[in-house]
Formats: C-alpha cells, sequence, structure tokens
C-alpha cells in the first residue's frame, strides 16, 4: 500500500503486468461450451466484430497500447534521451523534442563493452549537472516494489572512458552534479567512489542485514513511503546525505520459497505488523572536505522521516511524522547548525504524504495541503509566516509538476469531475488557473528540465490514449503516438461501451459509478451483475480512462452475458478530505455498507437480476468482498477475493495505522471489521485466492480466513498461487487465475 499523493493499497497487485497466453472461455451463460467454441470459431472466419476473448486479452495481447516512456529531458529543454537499439547494441541517443529528429548516438553498450573488457547491455543511465559523464546499469535484479541491484559504471563523454563502480552488483548509485563522485549502497553500508581516480571509501561500516541499513530504507518505508534511495547529494556536491535504519528491534518475517530444488527455501526481512516496533530512523550528513559524517534533526521527536531535499541554498528540508501520522512537520538545517521549523500541518485523521511539494530558488516553497478540505497548492514564504493559497479550494490537485523561471506553476487537477483530469498552469503571483490540457477524460503530463514543453497523454473510456509534443501554454507541436493501429483492431471486436452515471442509493446519496451492459443489450431481460471493488483510501476506480487490466476481461464477460459494474464507495479520492476521511479508525464498515446499499440499489433498476448480483476485489478490493459476502449474505450471491487482508493486525503498520490507529487504541474496530470475525455468515459460493511470496499482504491472511471458514464448516474454493507475489504473475499464472475465476463465475452466478 502506498502513501503518496495517490494514496493505494496494492496496486501492484492491481496492474502488474500479465504475462500469459491464455486459451479462449467461450461458454455462455445460456449454452453448452461446445456449441459456443464453434460459433467462436465461425465469427472469427468472418469480417464481422467478434466476442473479446480470454485468448485475446492474454494470449495475444490483442488490446495493448502504446506509450512512449523512457524520455530524459537534457538540461537545455530543447533535447530528449533515450535508449534505443542498434546495430552496437542498446544506445543512449539524442533527439530534438521540436522536431523528434535524432541528434545522434551518445553511448553503445559495443563501446562500453570495449572500455569494460566486459559484456554490459545499457538498462538504465543517469547523466551528472554538466551531462558530461553518465551512470549506467546493467544486470538490474529486483529487490522489492521499487529497490533494486545492478552492476553500474561510469562513462565519460569526453574521452570515451569508463570507469567500473564495484565488481560485484550495488544499490543506489547516485552521480554527485558535479559529474566527480559516486555514492552507493553495497552490503548496507555507504560507499563513495571518486571518479578521477577510481578509489573507494566507506562511508559507513556497520551496515547488516536485517539489523543496520545505510542509504536504502527498510521495506516498509519503501512500500508505504515510495522510495528505496535514502541518498541525496547536495547542490555542491559537498554534502551527501542520507538515513540510518535500526531495525534490530522490528519483528522478523519469514516466508517459505518452493522453487524447483527438493527443499525449500525460506526468505527473511523485517516487517513491522500493525502496533509493532519501527526502524529508529536517523539523518546524517557527509562532508566530502573533512570526510566527517554528522547527524541532523538532533532534538525533534518524530517517529517517521518519509522525505528529504535539498534546496537549492544548500539546506536540508525534511519531513517528519509522529507514530499516529496526524501531525507533519517541514524542517530546514544547515550543518552545524539546529534544525528550523518551517510549517507544520496537524489533522484529527491523519496527514497523507506526497512528492507534490518544491523549494525554488529564492527559498520559498510551492506545499500542497488539503487543510481548507480538498488537495490545493500554496506558496509559502522562505520565512514560512506568509501562505498564499494558488489554486482553487474546490479542484482536488493530483500531482504537482513543477514551477518555471518566471514562477508558472503547472499542475493536475480533477477540478470538472473526480473522474477526469486535467493539466493546469497559475502564477506565484496569484489569479486564476488557466486550463494547458483540459479535454474530456485523462490528461497527464510530463515535463522537460526547462518547464518550456510538456508531453501529453490524453486518454479516456472511449479513447486509445494518443501522445503528443506540447508548448508550455498547451499547443500541440506534434503527436508522437497515437495508437491508431489499436483504434483500427479495436474494430474487429465488439465492445460494450463504458457507462458513467452516479449511482443513487436509498437513502438519497450518490456514489460514482460505470458499468458495462452485456453485448446485444436487451432492456426487457433481467441480467447477472459481477462488481469489481477496491475502495481503499483515498484511491479510485471510477477514473475516465483507456482499458485497464482487468476492462478486456470485463468485455469477455460481456459477451457472456454480465453486466459488469464498479462502484467508488465512501473513503476513496478526488471528492475531498471530508468523503475520503469518514472512515477513519473503522476501514470496513462505512466501505461495505456502500458497496451493499450499491447492489441492493443496483437490484431495482432494469436488466438487472437483483438475485444474481456477485462481487471480486483484489488486495484491499479482496478484503472488501469478503466482507460483501459475509455481511451481505442476503445481497450477493458469490464472491471472489484475491490476495486479502483478512484483518488488519496482518498488515505493516505504517498503512494501517494511519487509518486506523494502532491494535493498542483501536483493537474492537480492527475485529468487528474484519471477516475472521463473520466466517460463520457464509451462505454462499466463495473463492479464495493468494500467492505464497506475497511479501505484501501476506499468504498468511489467507491461511487464517480459511481456517475460520473451515471451523465454521462453511464450504469454500481455494486457490494457492506457489511463489507467486502479490501481482501472481509469471508464465501461465494470470491464465490460469483468469479462466479459474471466469469459470467460477459461470458455475455460480
Amino acid at each position: 500500500m502506498h502513501c503518496t499523493s495517490i494514496p493505494s493499497l496494492f496496486w501492484a497487485g492491481l496492474f502488474a503486468a500479465s504475462s500469459f497466453s491464455a486459451v479462449a472461455q467461450t461458454e455462455t451463460l445460456a449454452g453448452r461450451p461446445d456449441q459456443n467454441k464453434a460459433a467462436a470459431s465461425a465469427a472469427a472466419n468472418t469480417k464481422d466484430p467478434r466476442p473479446v476473448s480470454l485468448d485475446d486479452v492474454w494470449g495475444v495481447y490483442a488490446f495493448g497500447s502504446k506509450s512512449v516512456s523512457g524520455l530524459r529531458s537534457m538540461a537545455d529543454g530543447a533535447h530528449y534521451t533515450r535508449l534505443t537499439r542498434g546495430e552496437d547494441g542498446t544506445q543512449i541517443e539524442k533527439f530534438d523534442y521540436a522536431a523528434g529528429a535524432s541528434k545522434g548516438v551518445l553511448v553503445t553498450s559495443k563501446e562500453v563493452e570495449a572500455a569494460h573488457k566486459q559484456s554490459f547491455d545499457i538498462q538504465s543511465y543517469t547523466f551528472s549537472s554538466d551531462e558530461k559523464t553518465v551512470l549506467l546499469e546493467t544486470s538490474i535484479e529486483s529487490i522489492y516494489r521499487h529497490s533494486y541491484q545492478a552492476k553500474a559504471g561510469l562513462f565519460r563523454l569526453a574521452d570515451r572512458s569508463f570507469v567500473s563502480i564495484s565488481p560485484k552488483p550495488v544499490q543506489n548509485a547516485q552521480l554527485s552534479p558535479n559529474g566527480q563522485w559516486v555514492a552507493y549502497v553495497q552490503d548496507n553500508n555507504i560507499w563513495l567512489l571518486e571518479v578521477a581516480t577510481g578509489n573507494r571509501k566507506a562511508v559507513t561500516t556497520d551496515g547488516e542485514r536485517n539489523r543496520i541499513l545505510n542509504g536504502a530504507p527498510d521495506w516498509v518505508y519503501e512500500e508505504e513511503f515510495s522510495f528505496h534511495v535514502a541518498l541525496w547529494w547536495s547542490p555542491s556536491s559537498e554534502h551527501l546525505a542520507f538515513l540510518r535504519f535500526d531495525e534490530t528491534d522490528v519483528p522478523t518475517f519469514s516466508m517459505d520459497v518452493y522453487g524447483k530444488d527438493l527443499y525449500p527455501t525460506q526468505q527473511k526481512f523485517k516487517y513491522p505488523k500493525a502496533g509493532e516496533p519501527n526502524s529508529k530512523v536517523t539523518l546524517h550528513v557527509h562532508s566530502l572536505s573533512s570526510q566527517t559524517t554528522a547527524k541532523m534533526a538532533d532534538g525533534i521527536d518524530y517517529e517517521y522521516l518519509p522525505r528529504v531535499q535539498w534546496t537549492p541554498k544548500n539546506e536540508l528540508a525534511f519531513l517528519v511524522l509522529n507514530r499516529l501520522q496526524n501531525h507533519l512537520q517541514l524542517f530546514k538545517q544547515r550543518l552545524n547548525e539546529k534544525p528550523q521549523l518551517w510549517l507544520e500541518e496537524k489533522d484529527v485523521a491523519y496527514v497523507d504524504i506526497s512528492d507534490n511539494w518544491e523549494v525554488l530558488p529564492d527559498g520559498s516553497l510551492v506545499w500542497s495541503s488539503e487543510a481548507n478540505g480538498y488537495n490545493q497548492l500554496f506558496s509559502i514564504s522562505a520565512d514560512g509566516k506568509k501562505r498564499k493559497a494558488l489554486t482553487d479550494p474546490k479542484s482536488e490537485v493530483t500531482a504537482y509538476y513543477g514551477t518555471d523561471a518566471k514562477g508558472t506553476v503547472y499542475y493536475q487537477a480533477a477540478a470538472v469531475s473526480p473522474a477526469q483530469r486535467e493539466v493546469y498552469a497559475v502564477s506565484l503571483n496569484g489569479g486564476k488557473p488557466r486550463a494547458v490540457a483540459a479535454q474530456p477524460g485523462t490528461n497527464n503530463a510530463e515535463f522537460n528540465q526547462t518547464k518550456t514543453s510538456f508531453i501529453l497523454t490524453f486518454q479516456s473510456a472511449s479513447q486509445v490514449p494518443r501522445i503528443g509534443l506540447h508548448t508550455a501554454n498547451g499547443k500541440e507541436v506534434r503527436i508522437l503516438e497515437d495508437n491508431a493501429a489499436l483504434a483500427e483492431r479495436l474494430k474487429k471486436f465488439q465492445i460494450s461501451p463504458k457507462e458513467f452515471a452516479p449511482l443513487v442509493l436509498a437513502d438519497g446519496r450518490t456514489l460514482p459509478s460505470w458499468r458495462i451492459k452485456p453485448l446485444n443489450y436487451d432492456p426487457t431481460k433481467k441480467y447477472p451483475v459481477l462488481m469489481f471493488v477496491y475502495g481503499g483510501p483515498g484511491s479510485q476506480q471510477v477514473l475516465d480512462v483507456f482499458g485497464g487490466r482487468d476492462y478486456f476481461w470485463y468485455q469477455h464477460l460481456a459477451s457472456l452475458g454480465y453486466t459488469v459494474v464498479c462502484v467508488d464507495n465512501r473513503g476513496t479520492g478526488g471528492q475531498g478530505r471530508e468523503f475520503k476521511k469518514c472512515t477513519y479508525q473503522q476501514l470496513g464498515k462505512l466501505e461495505v455498507e456502500d458497496q451493499i446499499a450499491a447492489a441492493q440499489a443496483l437490484g431495482t433498476q432494469p436488466g438487472v437480476d437483483p438475485a444474481r448480483i456477485a462481487i471480486w476485489g483484489w488486495s484491499y478490493g479482496g478484503y472488501m468482498s469478503s466482507n460483501c459476502i459475509l455481511k451481505g449474505a442476503d445481497v450477493f450471491k458469490t464472491a471472489m477475493a484475491v490476495a486479502p487482508v483478512t484483518n488488519w493486525r496482518f498488515y505493516d503498520n505504517i498503512y494501517t495505522e494511519r487509518f486506523m490507529r494502532t491494535p493498542q487504541e483501536n483493537g474492537v474496530n480492527y475485529d468487528v471489521n474484519s471477516p475472521l470475525s463473520h466466517a460463520n455468515l457464509l451462505q454462499d459460493p466463495f473463492l479464495l485466492v493468494h500467492g505464497t511470496g506475497d511479501d505484501n499482504v501476506h499468504v498468511q491472511n489467507a491461511m487464517r480466513l480459511a481456517e475460520a471458514l473451515i471451523q465454521a464448516n462453511k464450504p469454500f474454493d481455494y486457490m494457492v498461487y506457489p511463489d507467486k507475489n502479490h501481482g501472481i504473475f509469471g508464465g501461465k499464472t494470470r491464465l490460469h487465475l483468469y479462466t479459474k475465476m471466469t469459470q467460477f463465475l459461470l458455475e455460480n452466478l
């Protein structure tokens, strides 16, 4: 679960890339499988549009859209680089933004290999500030969600020389702005490499796995505060800030890995569940000239230190939080001076952490806060005494893109509708925000370094992603990718459009929703409904975007005669603080009540069979669907839960305590809204799915729910995927999973 500007629980599970070659599911609700296979085969041999099959979705990936990824803006704002492949292997190529013309290849894998005397396929790169040196990485191996280790080295463009950082893989290699030093983590210690001499020296020596981590966060920080590099060079390249994690007192979690050998192995790592001790985190600065390390943030009382950045004036700015995460403080500090409190925020519920803030060259601050009810951007003076709102008080800011040299602030907001996103600009001096990109749907921008142009990705439920280069005022310069081939391919399939409309509940409240009706929908008939739910704090599923991982699976279900519906319950995002934080301290109560009420409302509508409504979800959504089939047994006919939390006592403390406080303070609500407490209420078919290699939502959750159902003598379907993580993918795993879920629906709904 993340906590940043897009709060969500387990998005890896929801959006992890699938990797299977599926076989088509062709059984309909009112026909034999063999008859419908023959019909599908016949349809495939005609030019008429045909229904979507699982093979289309997971086998041949018929609906994959193209993106424009990996573009790195250069300092001049007029050019960018990206990895391409040529005759000499992977290469870093330079392009002109406006025309898209290649300006030449800067370095190739073959050239690096010749200088390095070893194979080196470039997989990632970072330039120094003067763009004369480039840090290269290869042989990348993932550790957790964001972290990885890799073999790394430096290539100097002027003399075409290569310096290996270490013969062994390293983590978090960071090139100093002047290109003269590289800081990196190896065996939990921080090292410095002097580029000119190749000399290495240790900054820390106490690193030890599962005890002391230097320069890299522990599991829970990486997962919930969404960063994996805990090293920060000062603009002058004289100082290196880093975090040290002492996780000695954090309980150890062990996970069996079955693999292919005769005996399983165990993966052990520190994982603080709700109410358990955290790592003791401290902030330090190493000075190159004196070769000394000073402790920062001393004398401040905090539990979490989730953000650090250097200011343009070589001050260290950092955020701290208390354990309840309802008191945030921003400090700035110079070396050998005491920290100064810049600003603070308090909330009766919690304060979100995001990257929507920046210290500007004049020492002022652009800051995001929902203190006024919606997430807004503010200008904060250098002394913290003046605070000015920059954006509309009822327009939810969803991303901050940066501020240009003239003082124009660029950001994304859901100003038209919670389901949509637009790009806006506003002056630091005040005035009305102006729309830069506001086509109905979702507009995402990626600005160049000088904020003079941006790449816009526009999409909607009916529009394939269209990617173009725009000037800062929104004028389109050229199209980079229009996905015309995908748009043409879609004409070969029968697609039921996604329809957006507020769902009116019996008590008069409305909730955002979308639905996909069966193909050849007949309003005089009644159809079964599958509801999809996520529902976690600050998340949104009712968004005007194209496709998504499950969209075309839903199209397949529509061809089988199902209606698919999604409703965003209370606690989700895009509608301000009160709507989002009303679930505080009682996760699973109001959200489940809303999903049950939504199903009841659907049951009164034309075309819906109220006796055949099902619900499914993954992660937080699995927690929700489990609760719904138990607490709403008279409403839902069946449910499927993939990788669910089954009691918040089992999940990590940063995410859980943000919304629930600790079990010691709020244990009643941990248990009363847990599926484990209601296993005896199961009356209908239920499919429970989990991966044994899930380091995020541990399989312990499913095992405990399975045991509760067994002891209540309740029959249920159970599928465990060996060694699969929270995303449950790899090989034909997704094929197996979605085939099983489809068949489960055919048999039980």
